[in-house]
């Protein structure tokens, strides 16, 4: 019978119900004699009854009474069929999770004291034995560990297992909670401390990825995952360190034996973890090296030279960077991103506030503290000022630039989507922007000009991200092409000479003066160096390794690396291997099954109209192809042996529409037959929707262009402006395409009609891209700036 508002127990007046368990009650209470708040733990009169349940709520009395550590919860007094604990205020660790999967650093620090925790108690002959989010409570004083219900200690046992187990399996209770449960308890094994320790192996695990480490449809797959299976890499979670990766595998060792053998050792590895690698150093020393580690929302760091002797070779140092209390780092694939100062004393970047607000920060890197740059809301894609006095980004569809000592920013020219910019000590400003050519500004500001000019006919759709090289008037840039081997990083001048290509990459590159080398990137991520010559252009010498995963946004071919003028390198790590499982979710986003393996896809996916299948790109980036996965089998089929991008369905679900460097394609959604050119033409831009009916299609790069795909195929434009407009989707009735575009500076969800381009309405409040349809056309969804359905 539950107990009411007013009740005793004891000197214990009754407040409030907290929760209830397997094992017992939880209510809030006033302790009359002392006048404190406490927490009450009642047996249900159903397991009161039972001699053996009511030994083991009394074991755990016991076993709570012998432990005292901050991070355990205090038992004050214990009367018949009750215990009384400390009261906390919080919320458990499940409840925090279920909002996302923590940052690291926090992530880490929670787990120190969980840790902590355990230790004592395990040093204490207390074994926990049902270590799960919901037992751990986080508090303004750290985390509490609760619930020792399923305690067992070597000093009084009680009833044996095998009677527990037997009179809970009755009744259809599970010793533990299975996620969290090691295999030696499913297989009805002696369970020591070690299962506690695979079972914070699985927390851990859990923290750091926002995904359980075990999953199942139901028991037998979930007990069966357990047995048999591993969990998927935590570098799922961008910017997991590899040691933390090792320290959660060994904890998760399916034998007990193999497992780490305490608490103890756990602790101390999370204390003092391991050094990562430093990257190797240049064979000569007149190229000293800092390099950094993590940062950004896909993580971030920094790195610092140091004073040293003449002579003396430089050693790498690495520290990570933070981002500002209550801020998280802007996205690097929505136009977050970082730079290091010339100087090498400052690193710019952009972080979201706790109220909404991206803004420009500044972390000098001889202090621990950064600070927010008032009116620089929703910047992007920050460069420095050849002085590091200024920094220039763009917001709100403007090029700006701010001192960095103080006041408000100053328009420099209407523009639209960045691709980096950079700026030479005579006052010339060079920014890119999506799908044109490099533009030219003074740095006081006035109208743009071309500086570059973009072949079409080769297949070239973007000039981006430029740095100048000493003197100021040659720089680098990154030429995209439609065909992947045919970007790379070309050098060309103001004067309009000829550009020389000098390496073969799909992403930004920059120069490092210090060291006279060229960082590029190949691969998913790894940055390379090699000596690069400037009279003429041309790389020499072998190239060498400098850092491993570094944070690429490969769609915009930006890559988060920076370089100062003294040879201060900055970096965000990255996952970057394309990896991905299908799966299906349920409104509140609840995972319900995963399909397939984990495949590596670097361009869309499309589902089926019946929903049976996904249409996806996969493959190496230089080669990519359309593939079709039967959801009920979870087995892939080829469709295309073609460097085939981006597929679309069409509306009988019987052929797909992609795009390839001969133009856009068409092909039976089964592999049958020979693809059908639909319009030829490198540079026609991705194929973004076919219409309802399926007698449109639409596509293009920064416009959207209306292919119809019956009778004359003439290209018409729907909409074709001054901005970046994508991401088209039909409704499912053909009368209103969904897109978005940066018209008002940041990227919103918009609706029009079609054919004709009748209303417009904004949908979307706080940024969005990429919409879809729920199928009965009554909903919309589309993803925010933090990557969120």
């Amino acid at each position: 019978m539950p107990l009411s508002r007013g009740q005793k127990l004891g000197p214990y007046e009754i407040l409030a119900p907290i929760g209830a368990g397997g094992m017992g009650e939880v209510y809030k209470a006033r302790d009359t004699r002392l006048d404190r708040t406490v927490a009450i733990k009642v047996l249900p009169e159903h397991i009161a009854k039972r001699d053996d349940l009511r030994a083991r709520f009394e074991r755990e009395a016991r076993a709570v009474a012998s432990l005292n550590h901050p991070h355990i919860c205090v038992l004050h007094d214990i009367g018949p069929g009750y215990m009384v604990m400390e009261f906390m205020e919080g919320e458990t660790l499940a409840q925090r999770i279920e909002k996302g999967a923590i940052p690291l650093d926090r992530a880490l620090k929670h787990a120190i004291q969980i840790a902590g925790a355990l230790d004592r108690a395990h040093r204490a002959g207390v074994t926990h034995r049902d270590v799960k989010p919901q037992n751990i409570i986080l508090t303004r004083d750290g985390v509490k560990i609760l619930d020792f219900g399923l305690a067992k200690t070597t000093v009084a046992p009680g009833p044996s297992d095998a009677t527990l187990t037997k009179a809970l399996t009755t009744e259809g209770t599970v010793m533990g909670t299975p996620q969290y449960m090691s295999p030696e308890q499913f297989e009805g094994k002696e369970a020591d401390a070690r299962a506690d320790i695979w079972a914070f192996g699985a927390v851990l695990y859990e923290m750091v990825t926002g995904q359980k480490a075990f999953q199942g449809k139901n028991y037998a797959s979930l007990v069966g995952a357990i047995l048999s299976a591993d969990p998927a890499p935590m570098a799922v979670k961008p910017f997991t360190p590899s040691w933390l990766e090792r320290l959660v595998r060994r904890c998760l060792n399916k034998d007990p034996e193999r497992r780490y053998q305490s608490m103890r050792d756990v602790l101390l590895d999370l204390e003092a973890p391991p050094q990562e690698a430093p990257a190797a150093p240049a064979p000569s020393t007149r190229w000293p090296w800092a390099i950094a580690a993590v940062y950004l929302l896909f993580a971030a760091a920094a790195g610092i030279t140091f004073f040293r002797k003449p002579n003396q070779p430089a050693q790498p140092v690495k520290f990570d960077v933070s981002s500002p209390d209550g801020s998280r780092f802007g996205s690097i694939f929505n136009g977050g991103g970082s730079a290091i100062s010339p100087d090498g004393r400052t690193l710019a970047f952009v972080a979201t506030n706790a109220k909404g607000e991206t803004l420009l920060h500044l972390r000098p890197l001889d202090s621990l503290e950064a600070r927010a740059l008032p009116g620089t809301d929703d910047a992007a894609r920050p460069f420095w000022s050849p002085d590091s006095k200024s920094l220039a980004f763009v917001a709100a569809g403007k090029l700006k630039r701010i001192d960095v000592a103080g006041g408000s920013p100053l328009t420099l020219c209407d523009t639209r989507t960045p691709r980096g910019g950079t700026w030479n000590a005579d006052g010339v400003i060079l920014f890119g922007l999506q799908a044109a050519e490099l533009q030219r500004i003074p740095a006081s500001g006035g109208t743009p000009s071309p500086v570059t000019r973009l072949n079409l006919e080769a297949g070239e759709f973007a000039h981006s991200y430029p740095q100048f090289l000493p003197g100021g008037k040659e720089f680098l840039y990154l030429v995209r092409y439609m065909e992947a081997e045919k970007m790379g990083i070309f050098v060309g001048s103001l004067d309009g000479k000829p550009a020389t290509r000098i390496v073969q990459t799909e992403v930004k590159a920059a120069y490092d003066a210090a060291a006279g080398r060229l960082l590029y990137i190949q691969g998913n991520g790894t940055l390379m160096a090699r000596r690069l010559e400037l009279d003429p252009p041309r790389l020499t010498g072998d190239p060498a390794v400098v850092a491993e995963a570094v944070g690429l946004a490969s769609s915009s071919g930006f890559a988060d690396f920076s370089v100062s003028g003294n040879g201060t390198l900055f970096y965000g790590r990255g996952n970057n291997a394309g990896k991905v499982r299908f799966g299906w979710r349920d409104r509140a986003g609840k995972l319900l099954e995963r399909i397939g393996q984990p495949l590596e896809i670097p361009g869309a996916y499309s589902l089926s109209p019946d929903g049976s299948r996904v249409a996806y790109t996969s493959g190496a980036r230089q080669q990519p192809d359309v593939w079709v996965l039967e959801l009920a089998r979870g087995l892939s089929t080829r469709i295309t042996f073609s460097n085939a991008l981006r597929p679309q369905w069409s509306p009988d679900g019987k052929h797909l529409y992609y795009d390839n460097p001969s133009g856009i394609q068409r092909k039976s959604a089964d592999g049958s037959g020979e693809e059908e050119l639909v319009t030829k033409g490198t540079g026609a831009g991705f194929v973004q929707a076919v219409s309802p009916d399926g007698k449109h299609l639409l596509f293009g790069l920064g416009d959207i262009l209306i292919l119809p795909l019956t009778g004359e195929r003439k290209l018409e434009p729907y909409l074709q402006t001054n901005y970046d407009e994508r991401g088209a989707a039909f409704s499912p009735d053909g009368r209103w395409v969904a897109y978005f575009s940066d018209e008002s500076g940041r990227r919103e969800i918009y609706i029009q009609g079609f054919p004709e381009r009748r209303g417009k309405w904004l949908v979307s409040s706080a940024g969005g891209i990429f919409p879809k349809w729920r199928a009965d056309g009554k909903e919309l969804y589309w993803r925010d700036p933090d990557n969120t359905l």
